[in-house]
Formats: structure tokens, sequence, C-alpha cells
């Protein structure tokens, strides 16, 4: 790999994933820090990487959302078995604006809008039956109704600082590709394996 923008190589790998039929192919693993400096990381699904960085979205009141507005760092990973691919990727994060989360919201099956209303995520659950029963007052308030995004509800950009690939090659002499932002461009190195 020889490109002096790994972001848009990131999109190329991305679209590389999903043509193989690879399931989840934007499935990734992104950490996050408490104020304390524990880790904490979870799978979940990357909706749109642009020439900003990645965009994911969340309930915001979620562990993952309150760490990202305490501590806006973070760092995401894809992993292809198939492709024998892995990119990391670190940095800062920011809040998406207000139009870009209602943007993507409007697009969402009309179950995950009305689960994003419902759902208290990462709070303690008493039982399943309290969860469909908020589901199903909140299906019956917006009945007939377009189902508008709840407040505590949007998106995270995720702008890389560091971005590294990784390409499995025989013998364990993988290939490793490191870029680093330094002063609005990116500096590329090779590392050991």
């Amino acid at each position: 790999m020889n490109t002096l923008d790994p972001i848009l190589e990131c999109q190329k790998a991305l679209e590389r994933a999903e043509k193989k039929g690879l399931p989840l192919a934007n499935g990734m693993a992104l950490a996050t820090c408490d104020k304390q400096g524990k880790p904490a990381v979870r799978l979940m699904l990357l909706k749109h990487v642009d020439e900003r960085g990645f965009v994911f979205y969340t309930n915001l009141n979620s562990r993952k959302g309150a760490e990202l507005l305490k501590n806006p760092h973070a760092a995401i990973s894809f992993w292809w078995p198939t492709l024998e691919q892995q990119i990391r990727a670190e940095g800062k994060v920011e809040s998406v604006s207000d139009t870009e989360a209602d943007a993507y919201f409007a697009t969402r099956p009309r179950g995950s809008q009305l689960g994003a209303w419902a759902s208290k995520q990462s709070k303690t659950l008493t039982s399943r039956e309290t969860l469909l029963a908020e589901y199903k007052k909140v299906e019956q308030k917006f009945k007939g109704k377009q189902v508008p995004r709840p407040a505590h509800w949007s998106g995270f950009l995720l702008i890389p600082e560091r971005i590294e690939f990784w390409y499995g090659k025989s013998d364990r002499l993988h290939e490793r590709v490191l870029y680093s932002r330094q002063a609005g461009s990116w500096k590329q190195q090779l590392l050991y394996p």
C-alpha cells in the first residue's frame, strides 16, 4: 500500500469487505476510557466514513456515550479474517451536528427508531417484560406519526490522528503501515510485525 490518504484507503477496505459479502463488514470494536482511565471496549457498527473520519451513533446516556462526552478520545478496530486485514484508528472524538444525526435517524428502520426511545441503554433492567412494555408505550405514542430523533441519541465523529493497516502474510512476516497526522498532513512509516 502506498497512499498518503489513509482515510480513503479505509473507505476502499470497507468497500472490499462489503463486496466480498462479509457479514457485518462495517462491524468495529470501539474502545473508550472513563475519567479514571479505565478502558471499555464493545462491538458496534460504523455508519459512515468520509474525509473527516469515522461516524457512529449511540445513546448519549449509554456508558460509551457518557465516556466519550467526558473523555473525547477513542480507538476503533476493524478485523476481516477472510481478507487477512485489520485497520486500527485512534483520535479525538466530537459530536456530529443535529442536522447530520437527524438525517441518519430518519433512515433507520421504524423499530430501531422506537427502540431508541424505549431503551435506557446501559441502565439496570429489572426484566425483559419492562423493556417490552416501554416499547409498546412508545409504539402507541408515535402510532401513525413520524418518529423524531430523541435528544439523548446522536452520533460521534472520530477524527483520526493515527491509522494503522495490518496485512496478514506468510511466516508471520505481516505488513504493518502506520499513518500519523502531523500538522495537517499524514506521515507514513512501516512497523515491524
